[in-house]
């Protein structure tokens, strides 16, 4: 990737259905974009930049790890099933609404997520 990195916001935090574990998720009630589901934490492989829906891929993103970082908490890493491409979105644990499953997080980050 070449250039600033931009995030669109505008239009991007909407409730949607989990592709993978059906579940119904609902929007971020903090200001940023929900972009993952919070129980199974699958995401989609829709950005080309962060929030602009661009990416005509659209392959399952499967969590592979969880890293933590001082800046922005805990940080999931991906890999999308179709492309192979890679990416890293930041947890909702401080959701007031839908957190994100903090027992899925942990079985991420030992490797017995199943």
């Amino acid at each position: 990737m070449t250039g600033p990195r931009r995030f669109t916001v505008r239009g991007t935090n909407n409730a949607f259905t989990c592709v993978h574990c059906g579940a119904e998720v609902r929007p971020l009630e903090n200001g940023s974009v929900r972009n993952h589901c919070p129980a199974c934490l699958y995401s989609l492989h829709v950005d080309v930049q962060p929030g602009d829906r661009a990416n005509d891929c659209r392959g399952p993103l499967r969590p592979v790890g969880v890293e933590q970082s001082g800046k922005k908490g805990w940080v999931i890493l991906y890999r999308c099933e179709k492309c192979g491409g890679e990416g890293r979105n930041r947890a909702a644990l401080d959701d007031p609404v839908q957190p994100d499953s903090w027992d899925a997080l942990v079985a991420l980050s030992t490797g017995t997520r199943g």
